[in-house]
């Protein structure tokens, strides 16, 4: 089962959403505000090789509200996954895993390459 995690309002999450149907792919889906991806999710893109900073949605409101540019450099990498883990609106999006395979923001290569 493939889990998705995004934002109706998110142009880029409606691509991402597109491209699974156009695949015929069904999804769990789960709005990423309300109900953001779990701890063990993120830790799991950062073990296939994303990196922390990858995570983050640096274009969001929260980040520059929060000042994240600077915390991201300066907090340990368990505190800021408690806040990714915690606040779905910091994360970028969308996010789609199988349980192994894990994909942040669409690239359409990458999406493509990883669930096509």
């Amino acid at each position: 089962m493939i889990i998705y995690y995004g934002y109706a309002k998110c142009g880029t999450c409606r691509k991402a959403q597109k491209a699974l149907a156009a695949a015929g792919i069904a999804s769990e889906d789960h709005d990423i505000t309300i109900d953001p991806p779990p701890r063990r999710l993120l830790e799991r893109a950062l073990a296939i090789g994303y990196t922390i900073s990858d995570l983050f949605n640096k274009s969001g409101v929260q980040y520059r509200e929060l000042n994240m540019k600077d915390k991201v450099k300066s907090l340990p990498e368990s505190d800021l996954l408690d806040l990714l883990a915690g606040n779905g609106r910091l994360i970028k999006r969308p996010i789609v895993t199988d349980g192994e395979r894990v994909t942040i923001g669409y690239k359409e290569e990458i999406f493509d390459e990883t669930w096509s």
